[in-house]
């Protein structure tokens, strides 16, 4: 399985460098407002930095009664646009609240574990990992 993960969330300098990368890669936005349009959320707990990505646990395909998300051979869960009826339930179940859905789209969109904020980051905290077990 193929999936965001966080190395080291002590290093993370809260700059948004990954929330703007994700953002403006998916919908061509970057801007410092851009919470809830991203696949990954940065934010303070009980004081300390908090990085919240997608766990691809797959939620978010149950519910879609369209059928629009689907895990592919990596064990990453991607959405079918032309086959979203855009009801919002996905983002309604997803418990890490990743699923995000801009109010001018119409698809939602969730992490693809494309790696783009891992680029982005200045100080290496995130990458991609990938799981010996397969895909269900």
């Amino acid at each position: 399985m193929k999936k965001l993960a966080v190395k080291d969330s002590s290093a993370c300098m809260n700059c948004l460098t990954c929330e703007l990368a994700c953002a403006g890669a998916f919908y061509k936005k970057e801007s410092p407002f851009i919470q809830n349009l991203t696949c990954l959320h940065v934010t303070q707990k009980d004081g300390k930095l908090k990085i919240v990505t997608c766990a691809q646990c797959g939620k978010c395909a149950k519910t879609c009664e369209a059928g629009a998300i689907t895990q592919n051979k990596a064990g990453v869960y991607t959405i079918a646009k032309d086959k979203c009826q855009n009801c919002g339930k996905c983002v309604e179940i997803c418990p890490f609240h990743v699923m995000v859905q801009a109010k001018d789209s119409a698809a939602p969109t969730k992490c693809i574990s494309c790696g783009i904020c891992v680029k982005a980051c200045p100080q290496d905290v995130l990458f991609i990992k990938t799981d010996e077990a397969k895909a269900s």
